[in-house]
């Protein structure tokens, strides 16, 4: 065997005895060092919820006069935005040292650091994908009056480099946008409810736990299953609790023991609730079967009809596999596109047909025969 290919195999088996240490685990330490003892190129994605240096003075106070528990925690204090700027771009290039050459990276921030983060980012050579706008249906209030009311975060979503070809599960997100394009602006409440996770006193665990639907978006836009995702700010592990449901892989970095008590405690509450949309079976390429396969196998036949998904009769099968109108003989992606007036579509994707007496659409018979025909 190559010498190189031998190393090869050597490094990717060393790889995952280490990684299968640490998967589904929350490392406690500081997460710069604890990103630098991963090995290179062994994560498919990393979620990062970084300290925004918020720069925050005095009290808050609601307009009452009570007073707001807002973010004033001590991991959130910098002296300086050189000294930050220099923290941000020690654990960003630890980021893009670990993830695999076609992982990416999702990174949240607010008016505070975002930027500062992108232009970080861009220097360090990842690539952005894109920008996403997380837009609070039901934002903190400017108390002050001061100036407009904060009502969004911004997601930057970037691969390892220019050249990465990184995993996005379009149809999914699709899907679920009802059947329209999903577009980079989010509309999701803020964390609360039973989701915000409080101590005793009703107090706010921690300060900007972000809610679970957030995450589940990106991580199914991102991810397939059993990728593994690392998020080197841990916190009360909204990361983790999200992967474990949808059956993904998590690692977690968090510095605070009072977080990753919270956090395991969350963790093991949770259980795996994947189903066929978080496995992606939208994302499956269809199996390559003709017309005339299915013809010859007696799937369908010459005659019979093909459907308009309200199942109307639209055209007649022909023994070559195209299909016949009125007026022409054509293939059924030429079919479908004269139908709805269009220059191209796909002909799987529009027609129905009549099999067993019920209406399927064309394309599951296409799935149906090759069940069939590989269980013989």
């Amino acid at each position: 065997m190559d010498e190189k290919i031998m190393q090869k195999d050597l490094f990717s088996e060393q790889t995952n005895k280490k990684i299968k240490k640490i998967l589904n685990t929350i490392i406690e330490g500081d997460c710069i060092s604890e990103l630098q003892k991963l090995p290179n190129d062994s994560i498919d994605f990393i979620f990062a919820d970084p300290p925004y240096f918020m720069q925050t003075e005095g009290d808050l106070l609601r307009f009452e006069g009570t007073k707001f528990a807002g973010v004033d925690d001590k991991w959130d204090k910098f002296n300086s935005f050189t000294e930050y700027d220099n923290f941000c771009e020690n654990w960003l290039k630890e980021c893009q040292r670990i993830l695999k050459k076609d992982g990416s990276i999702c990174v949240i921030g607010s008016f505070q650091n975002i930027f500062r983060l992108g232009y970080i980012m861009q220097n360090l050579g990842f690539w952005i994908i894109n920008d996403i706008i997380w837009y609070k249906n039901n934002p903190v209030p400017n108390f002050a009056g001061t100036r407009l009311c904060n009502a969004h975060e911004t997601l930057i979503w970037c691969s390892k480099n220019k050249n990465s070809k990184i995993n996005f599960n379009y149809k999914t997100m699709k899907y679920l946008n009802g059947d329209k394009q999903e577009k980079s602006v989010w509309a999701l409440p803020i964390c609360n409810g039973n989701e915000r996770l409080k101590d005793k006193t009703g107090k706010k665990i921690h300060s900007t736990q972000k809610p679970e639907q957030l995450l589940f978006k990106i991580i199914l836009a991102a991810t397939k299953p059993n990728d593994i995702i690392l998020d080197p700010f841990f916190g009360t592990g909204t990361t983790g609790a999200v992967a474990k449901r949808i059956g993904r892989n998590y690692i977690g970095i968090e510095r605070e023991a009072k977080y990753i008590i919270e956090a395991k405690k969350r963790l093991a509450k949770i259980k795996n609730e994947s189903d066929e949309i978080t496995n992606l079976t939208l994302e499956r390429k269809p199996p390559k079967v003709p017309m005339t396969a299915l013809l010859k196998k007696s799937y369908i036949k010459k005659g019979d009809f093909l459907y308009s998904p309200k199942h109307e009769k639209k055209c007649k099968i022909l023994e070559t596999g195209c299909v016949q109108d009125e007026q022409d003989v054509l293939s059924i992606h030429k079919m479908s596109a004269k139908i709805l007036n269009k220059t191209n579509y796909n002909g799987w994707n529009y027609f129905y047909v009549n099999y067993k007496n019920s209406f399927i659409p064309l394309d599951e018979l296409r799935y149906i025969y090759n069940e069939e025909q590989n269980a013989e």
